[in-house]
């Protein structure tokens, strides 16, 4: 049996010891826009990509839009440099993907969380 696939419930509750809190957030939002067709589909961890010899990069999500697939990367309050490098990296391996950088607002005193999307180039 497959995990994490949108089937009506937040993937999440399939692999809650693989996601971290902010990742279990983000695909909170991202069930919401399939829901709204802002996006196809979306799965958590769903790819490995070969960034060279003995180089691997998995990237948080896999979002599919009705014109292109896009990375997501969700990072909370440390990015570390070699993230930064591999996402990188990959952003130039494989330029048919669109690939973000997406964060978190800290949640204080609000009561609507807002995500901020940096696209990598």
């Amino acid at each position: 049996m497959k995990k994490d696939i949108v089937s009506g419930v937040p993937p999440y509750l399939g692999a809650p010891d693989r996601m971290n809190k902010t990742e279990r957030a983000y695909a909170d939002v991202l069930y919401t826009q399939m829901l709204g067709g802002e996006i196809l589909a979306y799965k958590f961890e769903a790819i490995k990509l070969r960034l060279g010899e003995g180089a691997w990069y998995t990237p948080d999500f896999l979002v599919v839009k009705p014109e292109r697939f896009e990375i997501h990367e969700v990072k909370g309050k440390f990015f570390r440099e070699a993230a930064k490098v591999r996402i990188k990296v990959a952003a130039e391996t494989y330029p048919h993907f669109k690939f973000y950088v997406v964060r978190m607002d800290k949640p204080s005193r609000r009561l609507i969380t807002h995500w901020h999307y940096e696209e990598i180039n």
